[in-house]
């Protein structure tokens, strides 16, 4: 089979808006030269467009016309390793995302344990930073919680009482389990995370997390977030003020 028609027939599966590599494309070293010949010609064609060098997506039609991939998945090479999970989005561009900002940002912040993103992709800059916990597929929407609440201060066009109640918003509507993963993972951050997550958490009547935020605590320690006694009056039993 030519290395043409095998790159049309693995392209022909791949879902309209889905980005991917030469890799995914099962392209063999030798017939590289040939795929990057066949690539082009898809792109000439708008089969296929080309999101950044060795990546390309599918464009999506809609009656707007085609549409570009999202952040997610443009930057889905960054985030995955061998199909497992290492880093996700975190920053403005989550804070967004969860209703926490109303702002959009081109600087792109991604979080991994073990490795460093810079890169631009159109004209997204990603730049790296640094995670608290081992990323997985099960753990990094968690982690942007407590990513949200560690740069609480930093959220931008920040309100206190829309931010605090979007927060409870999204906490409560967690699963108990990963409430309790939650409070788990936030004493591997800074102190001032468990500390406002303590806050949150007593604030909702949810006792049974409190323990574990406690043991990171320093009872002489304050934590300066500038949120009212009124909007959360717990803060003063966890040093926030």
């Amino acid at each position: 089979m030519k290395v043409s028609e095998k790159i049309n027939k693995k392209i022909a599966r791949v879902p309209d808006g889905d980005t991917f590599t030469y890799s995914q494309l099962g392209v063999e070293p030798q017939e590289f030269g040939a795929a990057a010949k066949a690539m082009g010609r898809l792109v000439k064609t708008g089969t296929v467009q080309r999101a950044s060098t060795g990546l390309f997506y599918k464009p999506k039609q809609t009656v707007f016309g085609s549409l570009k991939p999202n952040e997610e998945e443009l930057l889905k090479p960054y985030l995955f390793e061998g199909g497992s999970r290492v880093a996700y989005i975190t920053g403005p561009s989550l804070y967004n995302r969860l209703g926490l900002t109303t702002q959009l940002s081109n600087n792109i912040k991604v979080a991994s344990r073990d490795r460093r993103v810079i890169a631009a992709i159109g004209n997204l800059k990603i730049t790296p930073v640094k995670s608290y916990v081992d990323v997985t597929n099960d753990n990094f929407g968690l982690l942007g919680i407590l990513d949200a609440i560690k740069d609480f201060k930093k959220i931008p066009d920040r309100d206190h009482e829309r931010t605090v109640k979007r927060l409870a918003e999204i906490i409560g509507a967690l699963k108990d389990s990963d409430k309790e993963r939650l409070a788990r993972y936030a004493v591997k951050y800074p102190p001032r995370v468990p500390a406002l997550l303590g806050a949150l958490l007593e604030n909702m009547k949810e006792q049974k997390y409190l323990g574990t935020l406690k043991e990171k605590m320093n009872p002489l320690t304050k934590y300066a977030y500038g949120i009212p006694k009124q909007l959360l009056p717990t803060i003063t039993l966890w040093g926030i003020e």
